[in-house]
């Protein structure tokens, strides 16, 4: 990967496409730290620690909900609404003839999924709001000031004036990953979040070493632990995730006029972990929805809530069964709609190829949807344990001043960061290809 950064800092355009992309997320993370006119951010700065729903947001957004910063929401309305959208594609006869219409329908797609995610950044900045409104410091200082510039307004408008603005950050945020996937390296969306899940890593590991630097003589052997422990997930996801099963395919030879066509043999790569983590995002969404609703709206002592939680609520072992129960779910229901066994079959056949052994046609459908199953459970599985183990190890090992690694840095996190590591590295490569290509044809 390092090889790759050094020939694309080489090439002058995929240079420039590298230095856009990092200046538009420094810009990321100077709206993730820029205050908002309307929250008192001191008074508010303690109480997205405890554990809460609303820590959990700040972490996801590299401290900028904690910060009560202008990008406070982020992302998260976007990829809900690119998540809820791709899903009903297959449910909705509408949206599904969009996505079959090419260029234009993809266009149409991204239109409606841009209004959804405003109506969610909505509603999640109202719930915000809401929680803002309920919430004090330890001196009683409420989070909603009613002065703004200097002038004394009723704390109802300071809400409208503070959830207009959360929603307005929101919406930058996906402009922002949208250009860099135009004009930048790509995959804009997933550097933000790669980005947002760096920067709260980095700052609980300064959290850790002022703490040893502050005479807690457990911070370094904490830290050192930790360290360890990621650098063998990391290893083991990186395994996973470059895995894939190739099915060899002979392409018999065809004489059209005086050329010859076909007589070579290629292979179909089927990934294990093809759905990547995707099945993980969707699972954890559904289950902490209701807990993150209720957070926002209800009180902290509200039964309903005090039960979820208790029951249900992140950490528990109920959470976990459902966790891995979902992930399965979801692995084989993404899995049925990036690969469809039929219409590869339908494809090596017209193009006059067979897999060996196997005749064209029905008998290579089946034998490749029995393939693509078996590779998807292994898929399911490996996320389940990346989603649930490596929690549990790390809240059993690292307690007190090392917690905040944890909360910081989840294998879920890893997971992500680990994908889109490679996916950035496959669109650095694909550029420098794409160059030399044209290079050569001049």
């Amino acid at each position: 990967m390092f090889q790759t950064l050094i020939n694309a800092f080489k090439n002058k355009d995929v240079r420039r496409k590298i230095l856009i992309t990092l200046a538009l997320m420094f810009v990321y993370r100077l709206g993730c730290w820029l205050p908002v006119p309307g929250i008192n951010g001191h008074t508010y700065e303690g109480t997205t620690n405890d554990g809460s729903i609303l820590g959990l947001l700040s972490m996801i957004t590299g401290g900028a909900l904690q910060n009560g910063a202008f990008l406070a929401i982020g992302i998260s309305p976007y990829i809900n609404a690119s998540i809820i959208i791709q899903l009903l594609t297959v449910a909705i006869p509408a949206l599904e003839r969009m996505s079959k219409q090419g260029e234009e329908g993809r266009k149409k797609l991204n239109k409606v999924t841009r209004y959804f995610t405003l109506v969610l950044a909505a509603a999640q900045a109202t719930g915000i709001i809401i929680n803002f409104a309920r919430s004090s410091a330890s001196d009683g200082l409420p989070v909603l000031s009613t002065d703004i510039f200097g002038v004394h307004m009723p704390r109802a408008l300071v809400g409208v004036f503070v959830g207009v603005i959360l929603v307005a950050g929101s919406m930058f945020t996906m402009w922002l990953g949208e250009r860099i996937t135009e004009v930048g390296v790509g995959n804009g969306i997933s550097l933000l979040i790669f980005v947002g899940i760096l920067s709260t890593a980095g700052i609980s590991i300064v959290s850790v070493i002022t703490a040893w630097v502050n005479g807690n003589e457990t911070a370094p052997w904490a830290l050192l632990a930790f360290l360890l422990l990621v650098v063998v997930i990391f290893a083991f996801i990186v395994f996973v995730d470059l895995a894939e099963r190739k099915i060899p395919v002979h392409y018999a030879k065809q004489i059209k006029g005086r050329k010859q066509y076909g007589g070579q043999t290629t292979y179909i790569p089927i990934k294990v972990n093809a759905s990547g983590v995707l099945p993980i995002i969707f699972s954890t969404a559904i289950l902490s929805f209701p807990q993150l609703v209720c957070s926002l709206f209800l009180s902290p002592t509200n039964r309903f809530l005090v039960g979820w939680q208790k029951w249900v609520g992140v950490g528990t072992p109920i959470y976990s069964v459902l966790v891995g129960l979902l992930i399965l779910f979801f692995s084989f229901f993404y899995a049925q709609i990036q690969f469809n066994a039929e219409d590869v079959a339908r494809n090596i056949q017209q193009y006059g190829g067979n897999i060996t052994g196997l005749r064209p046609g029905k008998m290579t459908s089946d034998y490749l949807k029995k393939i693509n199953k078996r590779l998807t459970l292994f898929g399911a599985i490996f996320l389940a344990i990346i989603a649930i183990v490596p929690s549990i190890i790390f809240n059993f090992v690292f307690t007190g001043v090392s917690a905040t690694l944890v909360n910081a840095f989840s294998a879920t996190g890893m997971l992500i960061v680990v994908s889109v590591a490679l996916e950035f590295e496959k669109q650095l490569e694909s550029q420098l290809m794409m160059k030399q290509y044209r290079g050569f044809l001049k």
